[in-house]
């Protein structure tokens, strides 16, 4: 698929600003996308919109399919008449420009039931049979989902794993006691994710009405404690009680010597290949019913994965086992036409990985912030890009540009001192600035390249340093935190990063 040369900015809905604890789908979601507008901008690029489980990672979620009801506008309730200004204005002291996850989630889940009671008791019979349209549109995810969730609230929210075997090996008739014993519970979570999925699709619908189109993430894999692994352990490598035999990672890389030891199930894709895929088909047909465009994440593991046996704590005893990566897209490219991807080929690119990338077309990713590293070939720096990539200053993964150019040795990678002291200095040179606006450089250079797109994080918009990082991939902790503060939008920041969209042609 062909991408126009444009231009926009990487803000996850958590990282808006809200007197609610966390950014959510509410008013300051419709003033970024008007500050998009007003910038000329024409992405606006965000992780993945599913529930988040421990650790608050939005790439390890309890489903693929399902929403994240934590990003629910209490104000919307309010407009719905589920709930009253009162009732949301009874939140906890939250912090400003950080999200405090302990805090939100009994509070939120709080609100979620009051609005629940309140809908439970509706004679509106507009509301209902919308409610009652979409339970059987999703039926084919959201009965399992709302299920699982019923039964892991009942079981102290412990991996399903843990549960009593006839819940977790889905013995029929425990499932059917759980769906008549649960079943107040299950429709609370249908209820909440008609919310979800409500409030998106009018979000969604307003950033079409402004021409900007909503780039999506999909993660490769799946949390092992997830919907999605219980209702299709076959799906998966497996033994015999369900656990995992092979769990995913990476090899030692740039941001840890001992590898990335992520934990998700590996997939058996040979018995996937032989149903044709199906699971992944409606897996993407689900994503791109919610944006218009997806970034697939870890797209070398299409190749082949890196598989750690199941017991081990780090990843260094992996070894790649290839995937029928071409088959599978051929086989989405049937079932959708033409792919709407973007792909994240990075870490440990090897020929096959670049051959299924390029057989269909789709573009790859390149960061500023690796471009001076290495010599004046590097495919990261500028001068070496081609038309058919997404170029980025940096991504939710890197740190901050401020962060990145007054790094210590340490401190979010495996670099030294001499390495960080050769990189600034080919970086201000290649750059002929002083870095005193570094951020400002990396996005001109970024927008001022060939890259169809071009895309900047909202941090590297606002010049702030690590503090403001995203995530630390290979850490457990400190992370998904930051957001922005109301008077971030700002008509000076939108008119300066215009001015630089429509000198290089992107707007």
């Amino acid at each position: 698929m062909n991408f126009p040369r444009a231009s926009g900015i990487l803000l996850h809905i958590t990282s808006l600003p809200s007197r609610f604890g966390i950014g959510d789908l509410g008013d300051e979601a419709y003033k970024f996308a008007d500050f998009l507008a007003n910038a000329k901008q024409t992405y606006w690029q965000i992780l993945p919109l599913s529930p988040t489980g421990y650790g608050d990672s939005p790439y390890q979620c309890f489903s693929a399919f399902a929403g994240n009801t934590n990003l629910i506008a209490p104000e919307k309730l309010v407009e719905d008449g589920f709930l009253t200004f009162d009732e949301i204005n009874q939140k906890p002291d939250f912090p400003v420009g950080r999200v405090d996850f302990g805090k939100l989630y009994d509070w939120k889940n709080w609100i979620l039931s009051l609005a629940d009671e309140r809908f439970q008791q509706t004679t509106n019979g507009d509301l209902r049979g919308e409610f009652e349209t979409f339970c059987q549109q999703e039926a084919a995810w959201l009965d399992d989902y709302a299920l699982f969730r019923a039964v892991k609230k009942s079981q102290d929210q412990r991996l399903w794993l843990e549960w009593d075997e006839p819940l977790r090996l889905r013995a029929e008739n425990a499932l059917n006691r759980a769906r008549e014993d649960l079943r107040e519970d299950i429709q609370s979570q249908k209820f909440q994710q008609w919310l979800f999925f409500r409030q998106w699709n009018e979000l969604k619908n307003y950033c079409a009405s402004k021409n900007i189109k909503i780039v999506g993430d999909v993660p490769i894999f799946i949390s092992l404690d997830s919907a999605d692994v219980w209702c299709h352990p076959s799906q998966f490598k497996l033994d015999e009680q369900n656990r995992p035999r092979f769990v995913a990672g990476v090899p030692p890389d740039y941001f840890s010597a001992t590898g990335q030891l992520w934990g998700n199930p590996i997939y058996d894709w040979q018995q996937m290949q032989e149903d044709g895929f199906d699971w992944w088909t409606r897996r993407v047909k689900a994503a791109l019913k919610q944006v218009d465009i997806v970034r697939v994440d870890h797209f070398r593991g299409f190749a082949a994965a890196w598989e750690v046996p199941g017991g081990d704590k780090t990843a260094v005893n992996g070894q790649w086992v290839s995937v029928p990566g071409n088959e599978l897209f051929n086989a989405l490219k049937n079932a959708i036409g033409d792919l709407p991807f973007w792909v994240e080929d990075l870490g440990v690119i090897t020929p096959d990985v670049e051959q299924l990338r390029d057989s269909f077309g789709l573009p790859g990713m390149r960061i500023l912030q690796f471009a001076f590293g290495g010599d004046t070939k590097s495919s990261y720096l500028p001068h070496n890009y081609i038309q058919n990539c997404v170029a980025y200053t940096g991504t939710h993964d890197n740190d901050t540009t401020v962060g990145w150019f007054n790094s210590q040795a340490g401190k979010g990678s495996k670099r030294d001192e001499a390495e960080i002291s050769k990189e600034c200095w080919f970086c201000l040179k290649y750059l002929n600035t002083d870095g005193r606006e570094i951020n400002w450089d990396f996005i001109r250079a970024v927008w001022a390249s060939v890259a169809n797109s071009a895309i900047t994080p909202m941090q590297d918009l606002l010049g702030l340093d690590n503090e403001a990082r995203m995530n630390l991939p290979a850490s457990s902790s400190g992370n998904w935190y930051w957001q922005c503060k109301d008077d971030d939008f700002s008509d000076e920041l939108a008119g300066r990063l215009r001015g630089l969209t429509e000198i290089y042609g992107r707007s």
